[in-house]
């Protein structure tokens, strides 16, 4: 169990300092900058996502008052996207590549709850860090907490009917990575389409270029989730009973 429990601590050591190396590079904004998104389209995606927002802040409000001993299993799954979601690749211009960390809490706790948390590391990043802006907070909530956790939590409870829980772990947080990113790609596409080829191709474009740099990020922030996910069947396993993902 011990020498389990090192090898689990060293591969993620690893994959934590390869995902830092990897976007070491420096940028000016994480998804879609401030102001680069055309006002009607700003105002488009914040009508869209603040539903889903009012949606999560409903089901947060319920798991903190039925398990209240959650609230640090929470802070983690918060963390976890808020620091992978600050590694930075430059990519498209007017945006950026980067893990997004959000599959890990939309497996613990659903994706609405990850909706509130994914905003508010959004939030921080833009006040705080100058990644992303406010005004196109609703697009890029839209892409990596809105999307990014329904198509995690899909995916999980989909590849888990086959008794496989890492396999699905890994793929939900993978695809939820790739899928943010297809999002981003089509709200460019909409807010910019080609002169030759319309939406299609603007869209084909801005998914070439993100996926050069997104593909071995996924990858990675796969590993990485299985990984966080052994070290909380050894150290958080009351909690995930609670939430019954492991069996007593």
């Amino acid at each position: 169990m011990k020498t389990r429990k090192w090898i689990n601590l060293a591969a993620m050591a690893g994959l934590s300092l390869y995902l830092v190396i990897g976007a070491a590079a420096p940028a000016q904004a994480m998804h879609i900058a401030e102001g680069f998104l055309p006002v009607q389209w700003a105002a488009f995606w914040w009508a869209v996502s603040l539903p889903f927002f009012l949606m999560g802040l409903r089901s947060l409000t319920r798991i903190t008052q039925q398990n209240p001993e959650l609230k640090l299993l929470l802070a983690l799954a918060g963390a976890f996207t808020f620091v992978l979601s600050a590694l930075k690749i430059p990519s498209v211009t007017g945006s950026c590549s980067h893990p997004t960390g959000t599959g890990l809490g939309a497996i613990l706790f659903g994706p609405s709850v990850m909706t509130v948390l994914g905003g508010l590391v959004l939030l921080f990043q833009a006040v705080l860090l100058a990644h992303g802006g406010l005004t196109t907070l609703g697009a890029n909530l839209f892409s990596m907490a809105i999307v990014g956790p329904f198509v995690a939590y899909g995916i999980y409870h989909l590849v888990l009917r086959t008794g496989h829980q890492k396999a699905a772990i890994f793929l939900a947080s993978a695809l939820e990575n790739l899928l943010t990113y297809v999002t981003t790609s089509i709200q460019l596409a909409l807010a910019f389409p080609a002169a030759s080829g319309g939406v299609w191709a603007a869209f084909l474009k801005f998914a070439g270029i993100f996926a050069v740099t997104q593909v071995p990020l996924a990858i990675s922030e796969g590993l990485l989730t299985v990984l966080v996910w052994n070290w909380l069947q050894t150290y958080n396993r009351n909690e995930l009973q609670t939430l019954n993902l492991i069996k007593q």
